[in-house]
């Protein structure tokens, strides 16, 4: 509950790192995300955020169910399929080795911790999907082999929604990397504590 007062303001705070920390627990069920939301209702702004996360895992598992190739298929019929195939380069992003410290760091606090932020999901993703063109399933496949909460409906829910191939409303919105860092990691704390 502590955690969840400032939530709203602090969620996206790389450097800090107030979220919840709930989602291996979500995900294997051992809290409930009703009793999750519950105990986060009187909070103010951070519960009400807080909620608002809750609804997308909720959104994801009743998209799975309704569409069950989430993880091998675009849910949007005029997606984009025609990512590009470089082996180095996903190995190179695979490694936190791209040259671009706010990723690298998001890469390495993955194969170190089995988490990574949620905000350096989006950047990492963003930078495979956006500026190298590679296919959002191997950075789900990627993802999917670390992350202590891997879940099937979540994880490729919001590749595709980075990706642009399933249910973002602005499926070419990209995710710049230096100005994100700027934004969400300004004295460069984060960056530092997994790229020395």
């Amino acid at each position: 509950r502590r955690r969840v007062v400032d939530y709203a303001e602090g969620h996206d705070d790389l450097a800090g790192d107030r979220t919840s920390r709930l989602s291996p627990y979500l995900h294997f069920g051992c809290v409930s995300p009703v009793a999750a939301a519950s105990a986060a209702d009187g909070t103010g702004a951070g519960g009400e955020e807080f909620v608002r996360q809750l609804c997308w895992r909720d959104f994801y598992t009743q998209l799975l169910h309704a569409f069950p190739d989430l993880p091998r298929r675009p849910v949007r019929a005029d997606a984009r399929d025609d990512w590009r195939y470089d082996d180095e380069a996903l190995s190179a992003w695979q490694a936190g080795l791209t040259g671009v410290p706010i990723v690298d760091a998001g890469m390495r606090q993955l194969t170190a911790e089995g988490f990574m932020h949620n905000r350096a999901r989006l950047i990492t993703a963003g930078y495979l999907l956006k500026r190298l063109g590679l296919d959002w399933r191997d950075g789900a496949a990627w993802y999917a082999r670390w992350l202590l909460d891997a879940d099937v409906a979540n994880n490729n829910g919001n590749w595709q929604w980075v990706a642009g191939t399933g249910t973002n409303p602005r499926p070419h919105r990209g995710f710049n990397p230096i100005r994100q860092a700027l934004r969400f990691d300004p004295a460069g704390d984060y960056v530092r504590r997994y790229v020395p």
